[in-house]
């Protein structure tokens, strides 16, 4: 009598705590807070130079295009700074020009302003007096009678006069007189300072932000270089790419800001001018320079324009026209025009500019709300080139926290098929369906793989997984395994949101059924085995997809089916190719030899396919190692295990590889 042993169960892997917080990482945030103190403190200097650094991108591309007119690149330089500064000049002296006309009108709009707003208050608290009014009757005592009139009210009661109080008649009271000081005549020196201290303030910022915008103009090529010398002497290559990026998608940025908000601008004079309302020319350039400010600018632009329109007349024409000038401008410009300039994003997320706005504001007041979009999105720029900076544009950008790996196999653990099918949809619209299950569907079950194989991932949340996967399958049944056209392909490289595939669908003829050689003339001719491993039945669901979609039809056997136990009772009737699927094989590969071998004792001479995925991470990395395990194909994908069935269905592949035979010895 023979006894089994039974072994052990395996214990289950032990999860390290996680370690307490490195040295580095209290460095960087003590780095952090340097930083931002040293902004706060010296923001007297940085704002000049900060303002004269983004002037400067502005004004790149007339200086490229003076440069390539013939002039030298001083003068290029000098001329573009002197263009800029003469334009800031027309503006201010239009600016200065239009409040002027509008002071000496300011009685006249003053008054109209007040009786509109007293017809209001009239309006308001007459609704609150009538409505008051009937809870009052409502509130009427039950035994009074109704119509009856109000009580009397109580006389009023004298009081005597006390000496020394307001009110008092007695003759001995003696108010104290009131002393008033005034001060001589003010000297001019003293006038002088009083009106030009605050003109001398901005002309000062201004003059230096000129100053320091010709110096780094002149001096880009220079600047460029001490950059790289500090920050990539060690690969050169990298970091020139990454300056020139930044320079151009910055300049590009600001430049069709730039435009877009004198345009705004225009539109805005144009159509104040033609409703009525007095002075068009301010009101369009402070909404110009309004809508650099995010989001509450344009809020800002408009309130001006409605008080002033609410002074021309009486009436509240003038008004509702000028409110709905900027709610008709305001979206098309944001919601139509831009898309289109900037493409489908700026590259920052809504909630950072927000952020940004506040805390920019806090740091420099006015001018860091005005500076908050463009300081942001050097910050992003520079997180996307520089690897110790990444955090910034994962903090900041547009673009996804998760890759499509990640943010599939964080779908698959919540048990949401829905998001995850709904994400599939949107890769699948730039990619093959076979592209989609290697480069995401693939590497995020080969993650869940890992967190099985360190204990990580419960029984229960696995099994919800696999559910999952096999829902997810199941779903895109019905779609087509086919590249998308070059425009999709194009559009979805455009917007920069995904990574592009890295291969195409499939593509080998095969003849008409009733020509293919063999079983493969069957129904279904390829058994699609599943690994050992608790996600293998789900990676050959999927190639069992594909084939069917290629006109090879197939099935799916888990990996029960192949034990001792049960491989004599495996149906291999019209079996023509065998493909086992493992995400992980970690360790040494002998259960999988075993496995092959039981498998050519039960179906001989049919061809066996191992296919490891994903690329990269297994153990059988050539063909010599496939030959000793005894398979006749190896693939590290999909694309290439659907491929390989493909070409031995039409008798196109290469014959197999010398397998080992059951007994052990190299054929």
């Amino acid at each position: 009598m023979s006894t089994t042993i039974s072994p052990e169960p395996r214990p289950p892997v032990q999860v390290q705590p996680p370690p307490s917080p490195e040295l580095a990482h209290l460095v960087n945030v003590v780095v952090g807070v340097v930083i931002v103190s040293a902004l706060y403190l010296a923001r007297e200097v940085l704002i000049p130079i900060t303002l004269a650094i983004l002037l400067s991108f502005v004004l790149a591309p007339l200086v490229a295009l003076l440069r390539r007119v013939g002039l030298p690149h001083v003068a290029a330089a000098l001329l573009s700074v002197v263009l800029a500064l003469g334009v800031l000049s027309l503006v201010g002296s239009i600016i200065g020009v239009q409040i002027a006309g509008l002071a000496s009108n300011a009685p006249s709009y003053q008054t109209a302003i007040q009786q509109k707003v007293e017809s209001v208050q009239g309006a308001a608290f007459g609704r609150i007096n009538e409505l008051s009014r009937r809870l009052n009757n409502q509130s009427t005592p039950a035994g009074a009678p109704d119509g009856a009139a109000p009580a009397a009210p109580m006389p009023p009661v004298e009081r005597p006069a006390l000496p020394g109080l307001p009110g008092s008649e007695s003759s001995g009271d003696r108010r104290p007189i009131p002393v008033e000081i005034q001060q001589g005549g003010s000297s001019t020196i003293e006038l002088a300072r009083k009106f030009l201290s605050p003109v001398l303030g901005p002309l000062e910022t201004t003059l230096i932000v000129f100053i320091v915008a010709v110096f780094v103009l002149m001096q880009q090529a220079d600047l460029r270089d001490r950059l790289i010398r500090l920050f990539g002497s060690s690969d050169l290559h990298r970091t020139t790419e990454a300056l020139d990026d930044a320079g151009r998608r910055l300049s590009k940025y600001f430049l069709a800001q730039l435009m877009l908000n004198g345009a705004f601008g225009v539109i805005i004079t144009i159509g104040l001018y033609v409703i009525g309302v007095p002075s068009p020319i301010v009101w369009g350039i402070l909404a110009a320079l309004f809508r650099f400010v995010p989001y509450v600018g344009s809020i800002l632009a408009a309130a001006l324009p409605l008080v002033l329109a609410a002074g021309t007349e009486p009436g509240w024409a003038t008004v509702l026209w000028t409110a709905a000038l900027f709610a008709i401008a305001e979206p098309v410009m944001g919601q139509v025009v831009e898309p289109l300039v900037y493409g489908h994003s700026t590259g920052l997320s809504p909630v950072s500019v927000i952020v940004a706005a506040i805390f920019w504001t806090w740091l420099w007041g006015p001018i860091g709300l005005i500076l908050a979009t463009p300081l942001t999105l050097c910050l992003v720029v520079l997180g996307r080139h520089v690897e110790r900076l990444a955090f910034l544009d994962v903090m900041l950008g547009d673009r996804p926290a998760l890759t499509p790996v990640e943010n599939f196999y964080q779908r698959m653990l919540a048990g949401d098929t829905d998001e995850a099918l709904s994400q599939a949809e949107t890769l699948l619209k730039d990619r093959s369906l076979t592209a989609y299950y290697d480069e995401v569907a693939l590497q995020g079950l080969r993650l869940a793989a890992n967190d099985v194989e360190r204990g990580v991932l419960p029984p229960d949340r696995l099994e919800r997984l696999r559910n999952a996967a096999s829902g997810l399958v199941g779903d895109l049944a019905s779609v087509p395994d086919e590249d998308p056209s070059p425009k999709a392909a194009a559009a979805a490289a455009e917007k920069g949101t995904i990574e592009p595939p890295r291969e195409t669908a499939p593509s080998v003829p095969l003849p008409p059924l009733a020509e293919r050689p063999g079983a493969w003339a069957g129904e279904r001719p390829v058994l699609c085995l599943a690994g050992r491993g608790p996600l293998d039945e789900a990676a050959s669901a999927m190639l069992a997809q594909l084939l069917s979609k290629h006109g090879v039809g197939a099935r799916v056997v888990p990996h029960e089916a192949s034990s001792r136990e049960q491989v004599g009772h495996l149906d291999t009737t019209g079996v023509a190719m065998v493909c086992i699927s493992y995400l992980d094989i970690s360790g040494s590969p002998a259960h999988l030899r075993y496995l092959l071998r039981r498998l050519r004792q039960r179906l001989p001479g049919v061809p066996l396919l191992v296919g490891l995925w994903p690329e990269g991470e297994a153990v059988l990395t050539d063909k010599a190692q496939a030959k000793a395990v005894g398979a006749d194909y190896f693939t590290a994908s999909l694309h290439d295990a659907v491929t390989q069935c493909l070409k031995v269905a039409s008798g196109a592949a290469p014959p197999p590889q010398a397998a080992v035979p059951a007994g052990g010895q190299a054929a």
